[in-house]
């Protein structure tokens, strides 16, 4: 495996995680300025951005 495969990897996994992560402090803090007894704003967004995180490594493994 050439070194330039390994960056585009590592890459897209630093993209997968802060995507994840920075769906996961909006939704808390949109709980935190709401004030839900339930974190909704963190479940909606941690889940959205995981799905957003997937289509976004997805896409990238398909082009050529």
């Amino acid at each position: 495996m050439e070194p330039k495969n390994y960056l585009k990897y590592s890459g897209m996994a630093i993209q997968m995680g802060i995507t994840i992560l920075l769906g996961v402090l909006a939704g808390q803090y949109l709980d935190k300025i709401v004030g839900t007894s339930t974190p909704w704003f963190t479940i909606g967004l941690s889940l959205f951005a995981t799905l957003a995180a997937v289509y976004l490594t997805v896409k990238d493994l398909l082009k050529p």
